[in-house]
């Protein structure tokens, strides 16, 4: 049955209030959703417009807890944050005593140093193949980093790089391999993001070869559809379970209070 962790609102970069997703999310039958709207220090400082600013997030989280309260289905409280080695603990330390609220947080890298990862396809066409490669191996050394921090509960679109059919050309099999151990390692799930079969990759965050590299190592899954309004909600979910049953999963899991349980997929 539907549900999915990893969806905005207004908050952040999101077109609708938390509640008309939650309504939309009601309609569409889900089992459980979850708000998660983008928190991001960059290490120079610059703020960026679809991230809350710190002053924000009480607010936020009050708005949460009030949708929970009136819904007809059980609303989870996260927040989706951007890993920079440079100010990963001061993130930490500003989110304070607001971690306690949360039921997850997911950890994602949309940028590779000042590099936009998935801003636009304009940041990508003036590079060079080499250019290219170099932003995704950079990307894998970066999510292996994030997975030894570890101070989240599941990865939000591992393998984003590939968002604008931007491809490498180096073999990245020993990074991956790297960052799915540390994933392993850190007993982290991953989330299979159903948006980017609506980019030009058109195929899930991440490749169903990945997925395959995921159960082997026996990493939880999730299925998100990362939605930003309504229509959205519930986008391409049946396409993800036939892609984790294909590779060999059985079930998914939730989180609630930082807890993780699995259901049957």
């Amino acid at each position: 049955m539907y549900a999915s962790l990893h969806t905005h609102s207004r908050w952040s970069d999101g077109k609708c209030s938390i509640q008309g997703m939650v309504a939309a999310a009601e309609a569409a039958g889900a089992a459980e959703y979850g708000v998660s709207d983008h928190f991001v220090l960059r290490p120079d400082g610059v703020e960026v417009d679809w991230s809350m600013p710190l002053a924000s997030v009480s607010e936020y989280l009050d708005d949460v807890c009030e949708v929970r309260e009136g819904a007809r289905v059980p609303v989870r409280l996260g927040v989706e944050i951007d890993f920079f080695p440079e100010t990963c603990g001061l993130l930490e330390k500003r989110l304070g005593s607001h971690i306690g609220r949360l039921d997850y947080i997911v950890g994602s890298i949309h940028y590779v140093d000042d590099f936009p990862v998935d801003a636009d396809a304009s940041y990508w066409t003036p590079l060079t193949q080499d250019q290219i490669d170099g932003v995704h191996e950079a990307y894998w050394t970066r999510l292996r980093q994030l997975a030894e921090w570890g101070r989240v509960d599941f990865l939000g679109h591992i393998d984003l790089p590939k968002k604008f059919a931007y491809y490498p050309t180096i073999d990245l099999s020993g990074r991956i391999t790297d960052a799915l151990d540390a994933i392993a390692a850190a007993d982290l799930a991953v989330e299979v993001n159903t948006a980017g079969w609506d980019k030009p990759c058109a195929e899930a965050y991440p490749s169903e070869t990945i997925l395959a590299q995921c159960i082997e190592r026996n990493i939880p899954v999730l299925i998100n559809d990362d939605a930003h309004q309504t229509s959205h909600i519930g986008r391409h979910y049946n396409l993800a379970a036939e892609l984790l049953q294909r590779v060999g999963y059985s079930e998914t899991v939730r989180f609630r209070g930082r807890e993780r349980t699995s259901v049957p997929l």
